[in-house]
């Protein structure tokens, strides 16, 4: 997915890209980018499906932790699913063969993802820190009634969707020497950009943020002066989150932010900052999606209880029960019962802060 980048020409002074004298190589970009996106597509595929595995059927559990990591894993899985269209489109030189449909539908799934999972990383930091600090505060996500889970979830998900869709009506084919599909407005393209630039700074990386930082620090300081806590070694983990969450995200708008500059007053940057900003603007747009990768790893595999549920997972489908013994059986099935309330109160890396 390409943004088209307008400029305004008066016609009395040099065209500003007869000044170009940078020779970026466009193969080398794009072997590149189609590895980064070939490495994010078949190790996030990998890790978020392993995390839905072992984490759904635990999806009724009470810890409002636990539901926020199932809605990421889910989110990013789906924009996971959309990378080898970004794959094929960057090693055929931004050519689009996939119908306008698509073209839609793709950008529509990477934008509610670039939204719905800073929200829900937002939303469970917000319930570590309760869980933490605020014992008797009621949970975000409580189990019961579960009407309010659902309906805050759903929340969740369509706010994402409408700020998808006042981006996503602008996703169309166009067709120049070779069809392409394009984030491009008809008319007003720097009012709309302008809004679209304001509006993913707020709701995708400020808001957020704040939450993420604030949270994560306050449960640090909790931590540090609970007696009860034997071992800090595991705080760093707290800054690890934000620093992850700010490493995928800031250079991504900082980008935007700079194209935007260069929408408002398109004389200000060389040609060669312009070319140079567009190939930048490609390049942080695949390092955002890193967190696809990062977060199952920090909020999942760092966990002993997710590990190990994860072998006993693994070992339960490779091994099948010995035949003919009714006491095998039934001490299989206490077994099974047994592991089923093990995997039901077992935490992830950050209820194992927690406790």
């Amino acid at each position: 997915m390409e943004h088209d980048h307008n400029t305004t020409l008066n016609h009395n002074e040099t065209p500003w890209f007869y000044e170009c004298s940078v020779n970026l190589d466009q193969d080398s970009q794009r072997i590149a980018l189609f590895l980064l996106y070939l490495f994010l597509f078949m190790v996030g595929l990998v890790e978020n499906c392993l995390v839905i595995w072992v984490n759904w059927r635990r999806r009724h559990s009470a810890s409002g932790v636990l539901f926020c990591v199932l809605n990421i894993s889910l989110s990013d899985l789906m924009v996971v699913f959309t990378m080898p269209f970004f794959m094929l489109e960057m090693a055929m030189s931004d050519v689009w063969v996939w119908g306008r449909f698509l073209c839609k539908v793709t950008h529509l799934i990477y934008v509610i993802n670039f939204y719905s999972s800073s929200f829900f990383l937002a939303f469970m930091t917000l319930e570590r820190y309760l869980t933490v600090a605020r014992p008797t505060t009621p949970s975000c996500f409580p189990l019961q009634p579960r009407h309010r889970r659902w309906l805050l979830c759903a929340g969740v998900w369509l706010l994402s969707l409408v700020l998808a869709l006042l981006e996503n009506v602008h996703v169309d084919v166009f067709e120049w020497h070779e069809p392409g599909c394009f984030l491009m407005p008809e008319k007003n393209f720097t009012e709309w950009y302008l809004s679209l630039t304001f509006f993913s700074l707020t709701f995708q990386l400020l808001g957020p943020a704040s939450v993420i930082i604030t949270c994560n620090i306050l449960i640090a300081r909790a931590i540090r002066a609970s007696p009860d806590i034997q071992n800090h070694r595991d705080i760093w983990l707290l800054h690890v989150y934000s620093l992850v969450f700010m490493a995928c995200w800031l250079p991504y708008h900082f980008v935007m932010f700079l194209l935007l500059v260069d929408v408002l007053d398109p004389f200000l940057m060389s040609c060669n900052a312009t070319i140079v900003l567009l190939f930048a603007y490609s390049l942080v747009q695949c390092i955002s999606l890193f967190h696809c990768i990062a977060n199952p790893i920090l909020y999942n595999f760092l966990s002993k209880s997710f590990r190990a549920n994860l072998i006993n997972d693994i070992l339960s489908r490779i091994s099948s029960p010995p035949l003919g013994s009714v006491d095998n059986a039934a001490d299989g099935v206490g077994r099974s019962q047994q592991k089923e309330r093990k995997l039901s109160n077992a935490s992830t890396s950050h209820s194992e802060i927690e406790s």
